[in-house]
């Protein structure tokens, strides 16, 4: 038979079995639509429930504010969300998100040289720690000489260009870091909407998550001489249910900041960030009670 005459048969053949009419296969597809559902689903994104943003906001007293739905990053309630402010302490989201993607957690470091100023883990001389328990130290206790241990053991001025690039890299277009623990240098500042993203990041870290939930731990240096009880400083971790983490700060010329992980009893969560407040923990309390009646809806695809 030529070979015109197979491809001929051949086409016809495949129209017939794959035109959407009442072909055999068609027929059987038409009988069977979990095939048919399967197949749509398989390309349809899923569509997640979207915050309708209240009419008024919370009474705070903090001076810069942003409180954003975790999953869809939706703005709730914005304060002068590009302003810039002194980060202090909440710098450490950024000197953390560094130090994970320079060393293994695993990795040992030899503290050369103690820094003692401001919130400190009792780091010694010569002690040698994992990374991952410095980071403890960073984010449980604020620890300014963990922050400092760090830096210093990667080379104090190129760790800061790092955390500079990440905040870039992350677009926190408002931010400039001058070194690792947050005191208040010249030249050093966040905004409420930068931190919401930083504090995103962090979240989707499952080691650094893990950390920013933690209240209290006992870790000690490699040699088990030296023993560090850490006690975060966040007085919501324990208090407020739905409440972990992530991270303090404060200076005086700061004031009081906090970046907040808050999940609502029936699963919705929040980031919630207050700078330059004169009282965080119940600015944020303020915030939980109202978060409570935001209202969800869910777009059909």
């Amino acid at each position: 038979m030529p070979f015109r005459t197979h491809f001929g048969m051949l086409f016809f053949t495949a129209l017939f079995l794959f035109y959407p009419g009442q072909t055999p296969l068609w027929d059987y597809l038409s009988h069977r639509p979990e095939l048919l559902t399967a197949q749509a689903e398989s390309v349809v994104p899923e569509i997640k429930p979207i915050p309708l943003k209240p009419k008024t906001g919370p009474s705070i007293t903090a001076e810069g504010a942003y409180v954003v739905d975790y999953e869809s990053f939706t703005p709730l309630f914005a304060r002068n969300k590009d302003t810039r402010f002194l980060p202090a302490s909440t710098t450490k989201i950024i000197t953390a998100l560094v130090a994970e993607e320079l060393f293994e957690t695993d990795e040992i470091i030899k503290v050369n040289k103690v820094y003692n100023e401001g919130q400190v883990m009792g780091l010694i001389q010569g002690e040698r720690i994992t990374v991952e328990n410095l980071l403890y130290g960073i984010l449980v206790h604020s620890g300014n000489d963990a922050a400092y241990a760090l830096a210093d053991a990667y080379g104090y001025e190129r760790f800061i260009s790092r955390m500079n690039a990440k905040a870039a890299d992350l677009g926190m277009s408002n931010s400039h870091f001058r070194n690792p623990h947050g005191l208040d240098e010249s030249g050093q500042y966040s905004s409420p909407f930068d931190l919401a993203i930083a504090g995103r990041a962090v979240l989707h870290n499952k080691e650094l998550r893990k950390m920013v939930h933690t209240k209290e731990i006992t870790i000690s240096d490699e040699d088990f001489r030296v023993f560090h009880r850490l006690s975060n400083v966040n007085q919501l971790l324990g208090e407020i249910q739905g409440v972990g983490g992530l991270k303090t700060g404060y200076t005086e010329a700061a004031g009081q900041n906090l970046v907040s992980f808050y999940r609502r009893p029936d699963g919705k969560q929040f980031i919630i960030v207050v700078l330059k407040s004169q009282d965080r923990f119940q600015d944020t309390r303020e915030i939980i009670s109202w978060l409570q009646g935001v209202r969800y809806f869910s777009v059909s695809p």
